[in-house]
């Protein structure tokens, strides 16, 4: 895919005119939330005036992006989508140059020093126990030590280029119910215990849960945000579990369906 610079034509257009990104905007709240409209809610996302937010859209119907029927009613048009998806896919290769292209180049990454390192060694990055190490060894990915540093201190590595070596952990997902079907009392805690052994991250949803862990000897690591808290450490690595009560258990399962993490399910609800 060819790289897309601010000095190309359809972005430089997009991006050097705020008329052009004002239309942009638009259009894309309209394609959000059509049929019914409100131009206020609009103008105040966007920062501008009811007035000027009607004024875009009727020049936008004008172009045949956007059909309007009844009052405060519009459809973005066939026209209305192709034009907000290339310019989408503009925008979209742009950042892609950004991000691959510049920053990578100026980018110092954070990480533990395995040994003693000193400025300038070329030191082979990894990932173990969620955070990046960096040793004088060979591996997939290699960056450049920009700082002297000791064991166990944390140091800079400048031009990393490779694949960093990890593998996702599994998130084990164990149900508990909540108190109107017995909360904590109505828990397996001899089959927790199983499963949560040599688990590095436990998170707890809902305080039957929190109850039922601390009945089983432990105590989360996570009590708040524990679900996003979860799918993070899992991209790092770390084997985790989530200790969460019945009615937030499928939205949770969705979640990480949606993040393609492994996952594992432990009813542990007594019947």
């Amino acid at each position: 895919m060819p790289t897309t610079t601010a000095g190309d034509g359809p972005l430089a257009t997009l991006l050097r005119s705020k008329r052009e990104t004002t239309r942009f905007q638009i259009l894309v709240e309209v394609a959000e939330h059509q049929p019914a409209i409100r131009q206020q809610e609009i103008a105040e996302k966007m920062g501008v005036t009811p007035q000027a937010v009607s004024e875009y859209i009727r020049e936008l119907a004008d172009d045949g992006f956007i059909s309007a029927y009844g009052r405060g009613r519009y459809e973005v048009t066939k026209e209305g989508i192709e034009w907000v998806l290339n310019n989408a896919e503009v925008l979209e290769n742009y950042a892609r140059h950004v991000t691959r292209d510049v920053i990578q180049k100026v980018r110092v990454w954070p990480a533990i020093a395995a040994g003693p390192l000193k400025e300038g060694d070329v030191v082979g990055v990894y990932m173990k126990d969620g955070w990046l190490y960096a040793a004088k060894e060979e591996r997939n990915a290699m960056g450049e030590v920009i700082a002297d540093a000791v064991a166990g201190q944390d140091v800079g590595i400048a031009q990393l280029t490779g694949l960093i070596d990890h593998t996702e952990g599994t998130v084990r997902v164990l149900k508990v119910p909540r108190i109107e079907r017995g909360g904590s009392r109505k828990v397996d805690l001899a089959g927790m215990q199983k499963v949560l052994a040599g688990v590095q991250m436990v998170g707890v949803v809902g305080l039957e849960a929190a109850i039922a862990l601390r009945a089983a000897g432990r105590e989360p690591d996570i009590t708040f945000g524990s679900r996003e808290g979860a799918v993070e450490a899992a991209f790092h690595g770390v084997e985790c579990a989530v200790l969460i009560v019945d009615e937030e258990f499928t939205d949770f399962l969705k979640r990480l369906e949606s993040a393609g993490l492994n996952y594992t399910i432990h009813d542990l609800i007594i019947p």
